[in-house]
């Protein structure tokens, strides 16, 4: 296996090598082995936001000026120098700038591992009072979050998923068909402190959210029950609080191809002509982190959807940040998605187990 990206390889690849690593970084080097460059899955991320996609070149998004370490530098003096500037990784390069390897502060200091990376968490919301009528008759007699998939309830993945991250203070927010989530966990093996919002009525995707006790500090990570992914909770973390935002909303990209040629006009005179274009979106994940001054507005007993929030904080003026994903993730939404899902599930474990 490759440790390295070529100039010519994609934003795709760089996933997979970080992902691969685990270094939280890759290196691009050209033929002759001269570091030319690096990526984060932060430089990935904005390359994303600002329109480039998965295949795009990994020459548009790296680090052309990484910092790095030479070759001879003492552990003690690449422990500073990544204190020093909160990094993870560093390339070490010889006197000709040749990569000779990358080194992750945990190499050096285990110490600065931690379980998961996402403990930064107050906790965690799980909305999962929805009837789940798309998915009938499968939800007549079970709740949305309980049904299969590859062997597992959906809502056992989920609280896998925030264990496997670090975060074990979890509230599951219940309604219908609530007692078969709540028995399911109450003879489960899973370690994990799991209490329930029980909404007495409907109140939209985040009216729950209300029915929380008093918690610590720090940000609340809120998701659907019916999305599955495999989105990095530590990174979307330290996005949240690299941006100073007040909520972050989680982005996948969505691609709608126009099965005409287009025509581009002005007035009455053709300027262009496209063949089947298609257009890029970002749409919105179901899974969010809110801040401190999120608090005030989910403080309320009423019914609510979280892009009302959203929007109510954006005209208060605060920063409402976008985290795009690159990780796997898919919308359980009706009996077609969750065929889909059953059938792509390796591809969400191969993630997990990695």
């Amino acid at each position: 296996m490759a440790t390295w990206l070529k100039p010519t390889s994609t934003l795709r690849d760089a996933v997979q090598l970080i992902e691969d690593l685990r270094r939280g970084i890759a290196a691009v080097t050209n033929a002759d082995g001269q570091l030319l460059g690096t990526l984060t899955d932060g430089d990935i991320r904005r390359c994303i936001l600002n329109g480039g996609g998965l295949d795009t070149a990994v020459t548009q998004a790296m680090n052309a000026s990484p910092l790095t370490a030479a070759e001879g530098t003492s552990d003690r003096e690449i422990i500073t120098m990544l204190r020093e500037r909160e990094l993870e990784a560093v390339p070490v390069i010889d006197p000709s700038n040749h990569l000779v390897r990358i080194v992750h502060l945990r190499d050096l200091a285990p110490e600065a591992s931690e379980k998961g990376g996402a403990e930064g968490f107050a906790a965690a919301i799980i909305m999962a009072g929805g009837e789940g009528q798309r998915l009938r008759p499968l939800t007549e007699t079970i709740p949305k979050p309980m049904v299969d998939i590859g062997g597992m309830p959906l809502i056992e993945r989920h609280v896998r998923h925030l264990n496997r991250a670090g975060i074990n203070r979890i509230f599951i927010a219940v309604n219908y068909l609530a007692e078969k989530i709540e028995h399911h966990f109450d003879n489960s093996p899973i370690n994990a402190n799991i209490d329930y919002l029980r909404e007495e009525q409907k109140m939209g995707t985040a009216g729950a959210l209300s029915l929380l006790p008093d918690l610590p500090d720090g940000p609340l990570l809120v998701f659907n029950s019916d999305v599955i992914h495999a989105a990095d909770y530590s990174n979307l973390l330290r996005f949240h609080g690299e941006h100073g935002a007040a909520i972050t909303v989680a982005a996948v990209e969505h691609y709608i191809q126009v099965p005409y040629g287009v025509i581009r006009v002005d007035d009455d005179q053709l300027v262009d002509l496209e063949e089947k274009p298609s257009e890029r979106f970002l749409c919105n994940a179901g899974i969010y982190v809110l801040g401190e001054a999120a608090r005030p507005y989910i403080s309320t007993n009423r019914a609510i959807d979280m892009t009302d929030i959203m929007l109510e904080m954006k005209r208060a003026g605060e920063t409402v940040s976008v985290f795009p994903l690159h990780e796997y993730w898919a919308d359980v939404g009706d009996l077609a998605d969750l065929q889909r899902v059953r059938d792509e599930i390796w591809k969400l474990e191969e993630t997990h187990v990695r």
